[in-house]
């Protein structure tokens, strides 16, 4: 059977090029070998069923495994205490029988009643059972549910006395001493079930560059005609999807499936198609930004303002975003997890704004002026992008300019480069004082520093800062696009060489 990337469902390395994992298997197998109660919880598609199912498989030559998901259940089960008793002991009883001969737990009136059974039944079993559910979180506003967690905290504290599981693994997206923010305000009655028991997973589930390297090289294996550069691509990968389980794999599939290519550029026109097709990780991602107002206004504000947020775990709204994998702490600050959750945001808000308020100036500029001999010509959309801005929005005063001219630019680039190129801003010069934003357009990278005046005492160094940066991009030349508010600015073009680079200036 030919092997291909996965984005859908558990992976098995039968059938799926997989990262390996048998580092995290080796950690989830020692707090199981401890007793521990623990909850694996990250974001969606982040590899957590595919995890468990590798985990369940390598317990049982140790242990009775009962393994299961609350996203089989309907919600009509957890609507009942008496039905989620009944249901979970059907599901308990064909899980261990296809393991172990024990008596069947039978009729449970209750949950009462299910946990005096499972006790018994952990008491007699010939090799301690390991209970594992995944999707945990499914039915979290349900006080059944609550119920069942307490229950099963309360058995698991005195386990010395009363007979219970070897372990249990709580997995989903919300952390079970978290599922507090799922419930209604109105429903306040509910915090009374015990949140504090669960051991954190801390091991990292995302892949690094050298986790994907690895994948690619049994890719490369198995494709023998296909060439190329094995460490560059994964770090490539790496790059745009920051460790996030779904993204390398789409990105994968999408070079073996479509482009049949595997360069850096190969990879960013991957990605593109990434950002232009729906799927259900953008879905909820939109769904959520949503659903949490504060958190969407804090990413508007990091992505278009530059603001700088200190992380904090107990921030409810930062802990929200890190949980749903859009926020990480880099170096003590919050950022986005990665360049394609970004570039989706940028686009997302954007295409807002193109629809509402002063944004709706903004005219899609005729493409094809753009682009001679199937390259972008960056200098040209700076010089027209002077010349629109001065007519538009020449006479708005300079607090406008400064908090809205990098978005007004990315309003006005975006549709030029749309269908065949895509962008990203370098997270670490995104702040008040400058960004840089990276374009990807037929093959070629085309970096753009969007810089607020400072006078000329700045100049010279924020030259050489970007010559330095292109430097580092293997690149000879570069664009930089300055808003000035001085009365006497003259707004137009110039071109500056600077340590051996050409710097093309757009002077707003």
């Amino acid at each position: 059977m030919q092997r291909r990337f996965n984005i859908t469902g558990a992976c098995d390395s039968k059938r799926h090029f997989m990262v390996d994992i048998t580092h995290r298997l080796d950690a989830a197998c020692q707090m199981v070998e401890r007793g521990d109660y623990f909850s694996v919880n990250r974001a969606r598609q982040y590899g957590k069923t595919t995890m468990l199912q590798a985990l369940s498989a390598r317990l049982r030559a140790d242990y009775l495994v009962v393994a299961t998901s609350f996203q089989k259940y309907s919600s009509a089960v957890f609507s009942d205490e008496s039905v989620f008793a009944q249901t979970f002991a059907r599901d308990f009883d064909a899980l261990v029988s296809a393991q172990e001969t024990l008596e069947p737990l039978g009729m449970c009136n209750g949950l009462t009643d299910l946990f005096v059974k499972l006790s018994a039944t952990c008491a007699k079993a010939t090799r301690p059972i390991v209970l594992i559910i995944d999707e945990v979180d499914q039915a979290s506003n349900n006080q059944v549910f609550l119920d069942f967690l307490g229950q099963l905290r309360e058995y698991y504290l005195t386990r010395d006395v009363t007979p219970t599981f070897q372990s249990v693994i709580l997995a989903g997206v919300y952390d079970i001493r978290n599922l507090r923010v799922k419930i209604r305000p109105d429903e306040q009655h509910r915090y009374n079930s015990p949140w504090n028991i669960a051991e954190q997973f801390d091991v990292d589930m995302g892949f690094s560059a050298d986790d994907i390297a690895g994948m690619l090289h049994e890719y490369q294996k198995e494709h023998p005609e296909v060439s190329f550069d094995l460490g560059r691509a994964a770090q490539a990968i790496s790059d745009y999807a920051g460790g996030y389980p779904y993204l390398v794999s789409a990105i994968c599939k999408l070079l073996d499936e479509r482009l049949h290519a595997w360069t850096p550029e190969d990879i960013g026109r991957a990605v593109g198609v990434l950002l232009r097709a729906p799927n259900t990780l953008f879905d909820d991602l939109v769904k959520q930004i949503n659903e949490y107002p504060e958190l969407r206004k804090m990413l508007r504000a990091m992505l278009f303002n530059g603001a700088v947020y200190p992380y904090n775990f107990y921030n409810q709204t930062m802990n929200l975003g890190t949980m749903f994998g859009y926020l990480v702490d880099d170096g003590g600050n919050v950022a986005v997890a990665n360049r394609v959750f970004e570039t989706f945001l940028y686009n997302y808000f954007i295409s807002e704004d193109l629809t509402s308020g002063i944004e709706s100036k903004i005219e899609a500029p005729e493409k094809n002026q753009f682009v001679r001999g199937g390259k972008l010509d960056m200098e040209h959309v700076l010089a027209r992008f002077v010349e629109y801005f001065e007519d538009v929005f020449g006479d708005a005063d300079d607090g406008f300019v400064e908090e809205n001219g990098r978005r007004l630019f990315l309003l006005y680039l975006k549709p030029i480069i749309n269908g065949t190129g895509n962008y990203y801003v370098e997270a670490r010069t995104r702040n008040r004082r400058r960004t840089d934003v990276v374009v990807d357009y037929a093959g070629e990278q085309y970096i753009i520093e969007l810089k607020i005046w400072r006078g000329d005492k700045y100049r010279e160094a924020g030259e050489q800062q970007l010559a330095d940066y292109l430097h580092g991009y293997r690149q000879a030349e570069g664009y930089l696009l300055s808003f000035n508010f001085n009365r006497d600015k003259q707004p137009g073009m110039r071109t500056i060489e600077c340590d051996g680079c050409t710097i093309v200036e757009a002077m707003v």
